[in-house]
C-alpha cells in the first residue's frame, strides 16, 4: 500500500503541473522540451487513475485486497493508451483504424507483460 500512496501523491503533483501548464503557456512558447514535459505528465496523470480504477476492479472482480507488482506493470501499459490517442490526435489521424490499432498495440504489450513477467 505504500506504493499506492506515492503513486497518487506523483499523480496529484504532476495533475498540478499539468493544469499550471495549459494555464501559462502554449505549445509554440513551450518548445520541445516542454512538449515531452507535457506529455510525461499526462502520462503520470493517467498512470495514476488507471491504477486506482485497476485496484478497485481487483478488489471487486477477484475480491483481492493486495495489488501485486504485475498489475501496476499492466496499469503502467494501459496508461500509455490515452497518450497515444492524444499523439494520434494531434497528427489529425484519429479515425476507427488508428484507435483499432492503439488497441491492437496495448493487447500486444499486455500479453507481452503476461508472457514474460
Amino acid at each position: 500500500m505504500k506504493h499506492n500512496r506515492i503513486i497518487y501523491t506523483i499523480s496529484i503533483i504532476g495533475l498540478a503541473a499539468l493544469i499550471v501548464m495549459l494555464l501559462f503557456t502554449s505549445p509554440t512558447d513551450i518548445g520541445p522540451f516542454g512538449v515531452l514535459l507535457f506529455f510525461t505528465t499526462v502520462y503520470i496523470v493517467f498512470f495514476g487513475i488507471v491504477t486506482f480504477l485497476m485496484q478497485l476492479f481487483v478488489k471487486i472482480a477477484f475480491n483481492k485486497q493486495n495489488f501485486r507488482n504485475k498489475d501496476y506493470l499492466y496499469a503502467a501499459v494501459l496508461a500509455f493508451g490515452p497518450i497515444m490517442l492524444l499523439m494520434a490526435r494531434s497528427f489529425g489521424a484519429i479515425n476507427l483504424w488508428t484507435i483499432g490499432l492503439i488497441v491492437m498495440f496495448l493487447s500486444l504489450a499486455e500479453f507481452l507483460v503476461y508472457k514474460r513477467v
